[in-house]
């Protein structure tokens, strides 16, 4: 996957053509879009032939977000990890593209335990910046586009903390767990559709067992988006899952056999100065 080194922040700001709205801590008027469902179906086929294009993963929730992101934005604001993160402007994109920073962290740390994971994976924590094509952070609210680029940014990190790795149950597991926190019809979708396809190539072998009980991780876990996530990096990572009440992906690691055989190859390394220092 193409990387930018631009965060999302310093991209609006070069972004002539968009006009960067003032955030509002009572959410302003906002229409939600009309769901697509011929354009869901479609990106959820190109999606099933080739798991790795992540550019259609954004297709499908931009298709399917329909009230969802504006309501789990409004929880956002009025906790008060949320004002905060959306009155200073604060960006996870920045602390999480700062492996220096990250290196620094006590080992066993939450952070260091996801720069392990982004490192032994060749990802960078804004490669999704690049799939998105900013089709999450263009809206009239300055405050959804944080809490949009927020909660996208947070997809690599919720794989580390859940326990659930990049294969493809794994990433039906992380995005059926998605669906529970934030109650996008596009994490159902995805979960939803991913699984059947799974199934298929593995009956019974327990993907929809993994995927259900992903799910109901998710359910009954504390609310990972209003997380001060910027703090929780620095602690011991078991303290950070006993903290939000992550329970034991079970069936998931029971399937370790279909994650073996569904683990895609690592992405190349980028900065490869940054990754000998970690």
């Amino acid at each position: 996957m193409a990387t930018s080194p631009t965060p999302v922040n310093e991209a609006l700001r070069n972004d002539t053509s968009v006009k960067e709205p003032a955030i509002n801590q009572v959410p302003a008027p906002y229409v939600a879009p009309r769901l697509d469902f011929v354009a869901a179906w479609k990106a959820l086929r190109a999606l099933m032939k080739d798991r790795e294009d992540t550019a259609q993963v954004f297709k499908i929730m931009q298709a399917l977000t329909g009230k969802s992101l504006w309501n789990q934005y409004q929880r956002f604001a009025k906790t008060e990890v949320g004002a905060r993160i959306i009155r200073d402007e604060i960006s996870l994109l920045d602390t999480l593209m700062d492996r220096e920073a990250l290196s620094k962290l006590p080992e066993g740390s939450l952070g260091r335990v996801y720069l392990d994971f982004m490192i032994r994976e060749g990802l960078t924590a804004d490669g999704l910046v690049d799939a998105s094509d900013d089709t999450l952070t263009r809206f009239d609210d300055r405050g959804l586009q944080i809490y949009a680029g927020r909660t996208r940014e947070l997809h690599d990190l919720w794989h580390v903390v859940t326990g659930f790795g990049r294969d493809g149950l794994g990433e039906y597991c992380v995005v059926g767990f998605s669906y529970s926190q934030t109650k996008s019809k596009g994490f159902a979708a995805i979960s939803l559709m991913g699984a059947i396809d799974l199934a298929r190539k593995f009956p019974r072998q327990g993907v929809f067992k993994a995927v259900r009980q992903a799910f109901r991780i998710g359910r009954k876990a504390e609310w990972l988006p209003a997380q001060d996530w910027e703090a929780l990096l620095k602690e011991p990572f078991e303290e950070v899952r006993a903290k939000l009440k992550l329970a034991e992906p079970t069936y998931y690691k029971a399937a370790a056999h279909i994650s073996a055989q569904t683990m895609p190859e690592p992405m190349p390394a980028a900065q490869p100065d940054l990754v000998a220092a970690a």
